[in-house]
């Protein structure tokens, strides 16, 4: 019991640490990201011109990113973490999307089917999932 509360207490104090070191950069526009959600969430609706990709991670979080609106640069790429946390990607139909992923006590989950368009934009996602999920999915509305 003791070694689990100290487990708990070292791994929540190692996210307070990093929440302040370092600090989520890009929005909206950005064609490059960096997310992080630790104990706390973030929400982005993406409407990039050229979206290059980034990284993003959930330590007790959660980050929402909607790629819907956004166009897709030359080999975008984005790296996907979730630690204790989740990762919720939307990618707009006729996406390609090449993902690899590592688990741990986790789980990712990949619903994006293969586009008609043999050169259909291509997004490269790494993931890593340790207690934790990643979702990446084509949505065509909000209520999908």
């Amino acid at each position: 019991m003791i070694f689990e509360l100290g487990a708990w207490t070292g791994l929540m104090t190692g996210a307070a640490l990093l929440k302040r070191a370092l600090p989520s950069r890009g929005d909206e526009e950005s064609d490059e990201v960096a997310l992080v959600a630790i104990l706390g969430g973030i929400d982005l609706e993406s409407r990039a011109q050229a979206f290059r990709g980034g990284t993003m991670l959930a330590w007790f979080g959660g980050v929402a990113v909607d790629l819907r609106q956004a166009k897709l640069g030359p080999d975008a790429r984005l790296t996907v973490g979730a630690l204790f946390g989740g990762v919720d990607v939307k990618v707009p139909p006729g996406w390609r999307v090449v993902s690899t992923s590592r688990t741990f006590a986790g789980g990712v989950s990949e619903d994006v089917p293969e586009p008609e368009d043999a050169n259909a934009p291509t997004l490269t996602i790494e993931s890593s999932a340790a207690f934790g999920g990643v979702s990446i999915r084509t949505a065509v509305t909000d209520a999908g």
